[in-house]
């Protein structure tokens, strides 16, 4: 019962803490990112959310409203206030919109600032994007209690903002906003809501109050630039507190094919001389996606489409049954492209333009595109006609695409259409209206979705514009059409009945390209026998074994060309594989042919195939991104696949963006497409990958003459290593592969130094002629991975945030993993404390030393300071080459690695104390030069020497036999013991390397095994002698051995002893 009695407590403490104050702008606006049930059906960015309960309004101005609102109140009618308090949620959610376009008259007093400092400083491409004014506005209350015969109480909020890159509703609730490319201004209002019947219009009237940025107090001496604060980036912009800002908005009261838009006026009561005087605001928006539309055109589309016979030839398009799904699944939010006028015959002013929308351009409309928004769609059972209404906006280059996307006002580059689908010819056929008005309807639209597809057409949507007027024609017809993909063909036809297939056209040319490439030679006949290429394998179907082949032969990789002056990122998409159409097809599609996949015998590949069985019939497409490859940065392609030889013959089909001339003056395009494009494409072996470079080769090269305007010079790229999927799988199972290899080497590690310490008990003469420093530099390899948490020996990749995805997370969780992990700290640990207690007894042993010397011969003591100093001398040289030699290195890997290339300094720095490690052996053979050494004195132990020297060499040996392929799901990060996407150990590096550990090893041998007399003996040549004549400066003192055996024959003891 005390638990029950606390639940209504409870619930008001969570209301009362309910974040208000940290909403972001789009809740302050009321637009939620989560779908409601009510709105489910809208688009995304039509949400609206509700302010919280307890939300308290003010309506305290309403006398000062009805005073400046004089004009809206006396054209008032008698309020129908029931479709309002049926449903006040959608009542409010009708008034609201977002993203409109507002503009500002000339004048010398604007409203708002724009910090352009980050397009102006910018020289990429993005810096031309021209910023855009939005507005939303939204209702926040509608006080319903204290309404009257002629108008309602309203609350709402109005957002301003001068925006390049960043969506309106994405960030804070703060009354002003200023940050580069974006200027946002919040404003309060209040006031009335009115309907006016004889204009057949909704109006809101109200007044608001924000803090108005404060404009320059000498704004009359230089009025061209009012707000020279902002160049000076202030912090802290002034601003001022203004109550004096009226708003109109009017709406109409039908939503239709010509009655849709919002108008509205923001205006300044302030006089001018006032530094919180603005110039007037226009506003311009339509009804939301909420709002009822009324099909009401029905002549004007009768006019349109009556009689119309245009179809497509050659081409089945979909004629099922719920339409209004799919082509809202096919259109939303993604844009449509438009194609050039390729066809067009005509004056120069007539095929420039951009069919009905207001905008002209060369004919080839590159980078225009187009968006099908605010769609209304309504399926009628009885005549089986779905009714259709839309938005068509087009965008140019110079607009942001995400912005304009969402934009809402109706302007000259705004296309109203309304119309009708008729399944008996699947043709989606509507009247355009240009800014939606009545006078400009003179535009015809028809669309289809396609169930078929070639070469020649890749388009999940195709669409026209054509004049109505036959005799006047004003513009040429415009097409436009959305590209398919190959993932997303399971997302449009998943419960259809009617499934898309793919008809080959192109491989009889394919096989000419096969026939002109094909190579005979002893080389390519072993390649044939011992390599293997990505082909069929055993599965439940064949359906199942084209899939997968599919996904093998489908990769996204950097890649360069030949002489790796250009950097782009490749994209090979396989879009059908023999029948197989659509990667994945079957999966998303298993219930359609689940009957026939029943009768059907699990697939089996043969062990012998004719050189005709092993091709497949293929199509795919290219894409390439960067400038320099703007000519074929899509290409669609269509021919073979030779399971034998890992290649691709191809044709290819590009989109030709050249002015409508060139267009009309080629006579060999096929639907606007350049088809004399040969491409070849060659896969890399999944097994036997030592034998063959890991990348994937492209050629890409014109069939047409020289001097043709559509000819391009051949293309040869190369990728970087690719994996296939059992590739894949094998990553997964590496790092349990290079664990096990860890915690081995390392116990191989602590028998060698165990050795050495045994090795010091019988050899204690031999003690303090053991360098210090290379004790010292291997402590500091164990010290390092347990202090900084890196890999002992082998590093293991992290995700990188260029990833596909990251494959080993699963593994390193797993308990595994960790303990294998906590096994190698531990042996590590080991490692480093009997490097401790070795470097120990040296100490000691030199300690004992300078006892049993007299104070004028210190100097018989070995010392590690010349060792020191000669070793930090030759690896400080060898860290600035490696610093000088970086920079080349950056430029050709930076483009493609992003941050990993431009992380330099570290990266050099980690990879140069593993070099270190490497070459410990280094400060011995300086110190027994420096000690001049005898064969008397071996102070280190043959086992110990060169087995560490095996395991630090074991990584490199290692990376080149097993790790020569780099991981590319990992591209920039650290491979293995080294990085070899950054070059600074490459191939070359893990060869040179073993070969100079090793060098260093034997020279250590016969610095042991050969008296400092002999070997300088050896390496005299004549009068010239490499190393210097015998000093008496390290002379063997007594050894301890002998001091024993002297001190037991005359039966004293010493303390020390």
């Amino acid at each position: 019962m005390k638990t029950l009695n606390l639940l209504p407590l409870i619930f008001f403490l969570s209301s009362l803490l309910s974040p208000v104050t940290t909403l972001a702008a789009f809740s302050e606006l009321g637009y939620s990112t989560e779908s409601t049930p009510a709105s489910s059906s809208s688009f995304k960015g039509e949400f609206y959310e509700p302010e919280p309960s307890h939300t308290s309004f003010s309506y305290d101005r309403l006398t000062d409203v009805r005073r400046n609102c004089k004009s809206v109140l006396s054209s008032a009618s008698e309020l129908n206030i029931d479709p309002i308090s049926r449903d006040l949620r959608k009542s409010k959610k009708n008034l609201s919109f977002r993203n409109g376009d507002w503009s500002q008259s000339s004048g010398d007093s604007p409203i708002l600032p724009f910090d352009d400092s980050t397009t102006t400083n910018n020289t990429s491409s993005s810096s031309s994007i021209k910023p855009l004014n939005l507005v939303s506005f939204r209702v926040t209350d509608l006080d319903l209690p204290h309404r009257t015969k002629r108008y309602v109480g309203v609350n709402g909020v109005l957002l301003l903002a001068i925006t390049a890159f960043n969506d309106l509703t994405s960030r804070g609730v703060r009354e002003f906003e200023l940050w580069p490319s974006h200027t946002q201004l919040k404003i309060n209002f209040q006031g009335v809501y009115v309907e006016n019947d004889k204009d057949q219009e909704r109006v809101l009237c109200m007044l608001g109050e924000t803090m108005l940025p404060s404009r320059d107090d000498n704004n009359e001496k230089s009025p061209s630039d009012p707000w020279k604060w902002v160049k000076e980036h202030d912090t802290t912009p002034p601003l001022l507190q203004d109550d004096q800002i009226r708003l109109i908005l009017r709406y109409p009261k039908a939503f239709t094919l010509t009655k849709r838009e919002i108008i509205g006026e923001v205006k300044s009561l302030n006089e001018k001389p006032n530094l919180k005087y603005f110039d007037k605001i226009t506003i311009s928006s339509q009804l939301s996606k909420s709002n009822q539309y009324s099909f009401v055109a029905d002549e004007l589309v009768s006019n349109a489409c009556d009689g119309n016979g245009s179809t497509i030839s050659g081409i089945d398009v979909y004629k099922g049954k719920g339409f209004c799904n799919l082509l809202q699944r096919v259109v939303s939010q993604t844009p449509l492209t438009v194609l050039p006028n390729w066809k067009c015959n005509g004056t120069d002013a007539f095929c420039r333009k951009l069919g009905p929308f207001g905008s002209d351009g060369d004919g080839s409309f590159k980078g225009v595109n187009l968006y099908m928004q605010n769609i209304h769609c309504q399926e009628t059972a009885a005549d089986s006609v779905t009714k259709v209404s839309a938005v068509f906006r087009a965008v140019r280059p110079s607009e942001n695409l995400y912005l304009s996307g969402k934009r809402s006002s109706l302007d000259n580059m705004t296309v109203t259409a309304e119309g009708a689908w008729k399944p008996s010819t699947g043709q989606l056929c509507m009247v355009a209206c240009r800014r939606g008005e009545v006078d400009l309807c003179n535009a015809r639209v028809c669309l289809y979705i396609p169930t078929t597809f070639s070469i020649r057409q890749r388009s999940i949507l195709v669409g026209t514009f054509s004049c109505l007027d036959k005799k006047n024609l004003s513009f040429s017809p415009l097409s436009f059409e959305k590209l398919v993909e190959p993932m997303d063909m399971q997302n449009y036809f998943q419960s259809s009945l009617q499934h898309p297939f793919y008809r080959y056209s192109k491989t009889d040319e394919a096989g000419g390209i096969l026939e002109r490439n094909q190579e005979f030679s002893f080389g390519t006949i072993i390649k044939k026998s011992v390599m293997k290429f990505p082909k069929l394998e055993d599965s439940e179907d064949s359906l199942s074994s084209l899939s997968l082949l599919a996904e093998d032969l489908t990769f996204h990789t950097p890649a360069f060309t030949e002489k790796k002056t250009l950097v782009t990122n490749f994209g090979m998409d396989v879009l059908s594989l023999g029948p197989l159409f659509g990667l994945f097809w079957r999966s998303s599609n298993f219930s359609s042919i689940e009957e026939q996949t029943q009768t059907q015998t699990p697939y089996k590949t043969k062990d012998q195939y004719t050189e005709k069985q092993l091709l497949l019939n293929v199509s795919a497409q290219i894409s390439l991104t960067g400038d320099a490859f703007g000519n074929v940065s899509k290409i669609y392609l269509e021919g073979l696949y030779d399971e034998h030889t890992g290649r691709m013959y191809l044709v290819g089909c590009r989109d030709v963006r050249a002015s409508w001339e060139v267009l009309s003056a080629s006579g060999d395009l096929e639907d606007g497409l350049d088809c004399l494009v040969d491409v070849v494409v060659s896969y890399p072996p999944i097994k036997s990958r030592w034998l063959a470079d890991p990348t994937a080769k492209v050629s890409i090269s014109s069939r047409r003459p020289d001097d043709d305007p559509l000819y391009f010079k051949q293309l040869k790229l190369k990728t970087t290593p690719i994996f296939y999927r059992r590739q894949r799988e094998d990553i997964l199972s590496r790092a349990g592969v290079e664990g096990i290899l860890r915690v081995l080497t390392l116990t191989f590690s602590i028998g060698c130094i165990a050795s050495q310490l045994f090795y010091f008990r019988t050899n204690a003469d031999s003690v303090p002629f053991v360098s210090l420093v290379m004790l010292g530099v291997q402590a500091l390899g164990y010290s390092l991975p347990l202090i900084t948490g890196a890999e002992a020996l082998f590093k293991r990749k992290a995700a990188s945030p260029t990833a596909y995805e990251t494959p080993s997370y699963d593994l390193q969780k797993s308990q595994w993993f960790n303990v294998i992990d906590y096994t190698v700290k531990l042996l590590v640990m080991v490692c480093f404390l009997l490097t401790l207690r070795l470097c120990q007894k040296v100490w000691k042993s030199r300690v004992r030393l300078v006892t049993r010397t007299t104070p004028q011969e210190p100097h018989r003591v070995p010392s590690d300071k010349r060792v020191l100093l000669v070793s930090l001398f030759l690896h400080a040289l060898g860290y600035i080459l490696a610093l000088v030699l970086h920079p080349a290195r950056t430029e050709r890997f930076t483009p493609v690695y992003g941050a990993a290339g431009t992380n330099w300094w570290q990266t050099e720095t980690e990879e140069y104390i593993g070099l270190v490690q490497d070459f410990f052996l280094l400060p011995q053979v300086i110190a027994n030069f420096i000690w001049q050494i005898d064969s008397k004195q071996q102070p280190l132990r043959k086992l110990y020497y060169l087995g560490i020297t095996l395991v630090r060499l074991f990584p490199h040996v290692y990376d080149y036999l097993v790790g020569s392929v780099p991981d590319p799901y990992f591209i920039g990060e650290e491979h293995e013991f080294v990085n070899p996407n950054l070059d600074f150990f490459s191939k070359f590096g893990d060869v040179a390397i073993p070969v100079t550990a090793v060098l260093l090893a034997v020279i250590v041998f016969v610095q042991q095994r050969w008296d400092y007399d002999k070997l300088s003996q050896a390496l005299s040549f004549g009068r010239f002698r490499i190393l210097p004549s015998r000093s008496v400066k390290y002379e063997r003192v007594m050894s301890e051995s002998e001091m024993v055996s002297r001190v037991s024959v005359n039966g004293n003891h010493s303390d020390e002893e």
